[in-house]
């Protein structure tokens, strides 16, 4: 028993996108990030796919965050502190009775700054400018300079089970197409490691699968028409709503060059 099945640390493309796609997969999902993603000093994002004259990179993110909550993602302001595995003495394991020192748990405590805690089944690391959170967890760190990034797999995955490590952490190129592509693979990954049930996250016309006596797979959607049409409004309705107005907020400057000020 944990609150969460996955936690994903940091607010970025990286952690969003992997949000987004285990929270369509119907696994309880929560981001728990403080202050702001690096993408947010940017002045103007341009080779981001899909638009055509570039981006405002706060938009991005807002709107990415907005896609995930409507997905139902939940999401914690506050700064995790350690991340360590789940002990069986300690609650809610030990207040049952069932189990002992001896037995194995699954899954991680998770220690807020403010002295909350949760507990998740499978946690995605993607918060990187500090990983001292994982500190406690036996993972490979490969120190470049004063960086630091978590050893993984070719799809995310770290030498401990259920713990995943996504975008900048994991030591992917520092462009933010990069960073969402890599959060949606490690969250795809996280999902055939599960036993959830998953082909693709496809929403596809009427008949796709049925028309060809084919069950719909599991993660996909087969709709009809009509209901293609109504989602394109409420998306069109959506975008236009979030272009309407310029974005209130401007970039952050890099500290090194806003603390000389």
């Amino acid at each position: 028993m944990t609150d969460e099945d996955v936690l994903v640390v940091g607010g970025g493309l990286a952690g969003l996108t992997a949000a987004l796609f285990t929270a369509r997969a119907d696994l309880d999902t929560r981001v728990v990030s403080t202050g702001e993603p690096i993408l947010r000093r940017n002045a103007h994002l341009e080779n981001f796919p899909g638009f055509p004259a570039g981006v405002n990179p706060r938009l991005l993110l807002d709107s990415t965050r907005e896609q995930a909550e409507r997905n139902g993602v939940q999401f914690t302001d506050d700064r995790v502190e350690r991340v360590a595995p789940l002990d069986p003495e300690d609650p809610p394991y030990s207040e049952d009775g069932d189990l002992g020192p001896d037995d194995e748990v699954s899954g991680f405590a998770v220690s807020l700054d403010d002295g909350d805690a949760l507990t998740a089944t499978y946690v995605v690391a993607a918060s990187w400018s500090d990983p001292s959170y994982l500190d406690d967890l036996d993972v490979s760190m490969v120190q470049r300079g004063s960086k630091q990034f978590v050893g993984v797999d070719d799809l995310g995955r770290t030498e401990v089970d259920g713990l995943y490590a996504a975008g900048r952490l994991a030591k992917q190129y520092h462009q933010a197409v990069v960073a969402a592509g890599h959060g949606a693979q490690v969250a795809i990954t996280l999902l055939e490691d599960s036993d959830r049930p998953f082909y693709h996250d496809w929403v596809v016309p009427e008949g796709y699968f049925t028309g060809r006596d084919r069950a719909v797979p599991p993660g996909c959607e087969e709709i009809d028409e009509s209901e293609r049409r109504r989602r394109e409004d409420e998306s069109r309705a959506a975008i236009r709503e979030s272009v309407a107005d310029p974005h209130p907020d401007g970039p952050t400057m890099h500290p090194s060059v806003a603390d000389e000020e």
